[in-house]
């Protein structure tokens, strides 16, 4: 059996729904990401990954650390368009070029509180959401708080959908984005 084929809607081919959708996206960015295009066949995934998204933008988690969440999932979940993606918005919300490189090499970041958090990330990951005990005290003794552990579970989940999405999808890389590929470690 092939992949199926998923098409690269434009605001006149996609789903009714869809579309006001894409409008907003393309006056937000000036530019309609091919990855908003591709998940516009199911309008329904679009509105819920953008709603999420903006859930999880408001959570008590500063810029630096959402994007730590973002790319922990990205990286893990090995999605080279939402590692390129988020790689750009960290640098521009001022991470640094060592979180930056270690984020996207999935290796423990320079500031410890940071670590804490990514560690935390994974552990949600790899447990499911059942984090023991002892990985949920490291994480608070980091000085995080147990209102940021469930941001970090909104950001998992917010970020699985467009991880998960854009690879059944094959989503490719917009232009804007080349100078950020990546590629997942062998």
């Amino acid at each position: 059996m092939s992949r199926p084929v998923f098409t690269v809607h434009t605001p006149d081919t996609a789903p009714a729904a869809a579309r006001p959708v894409m409008a907003g996206v393309q006056r937000k960015q000036g530019h309609l990401p091919a990855a908003v295009a591709l998940m516009a066949e199911s309008p329904e995934l679009l509105k819920g990954f953008l709603g999420a998204t903006a859930v999880f933008e408001s959570t008590d988690l500063d810029p630096v650390a959402r994007e730590v969440v973002v790319l922990t999932v990205a990286t893990r979940n090995e999605c080279h368009l939402c590692v390129a993606m988020h790689t750009a918005t960290l640098a521009g919300r001022g991470g640094t070029p060592e979180l930056i490189e270690a984020l996207r090499a999935g290796t423990a970041l320079p500031e410890a509180r940071l670590e804490a958090l990514r560690r935390f990330t994974l552990t949600v990951l790899d447990h499911h959401g059942g984090v023991p005990d002892d990985e949920l005290d490291a994480f608070l003794a980091a000085g995080w708080r147990p209102r940021h552990a469930l941001d970090v579970v909104l950001g998992v989940g917010t970020y699985t959908i467009s991880t998960f999405a854009n690879r059944l999808v094959d989503a490719p890389l917009d232009p804007p984005l080349a100078a950020y590929a990546w590629t997942p470690a062998v």
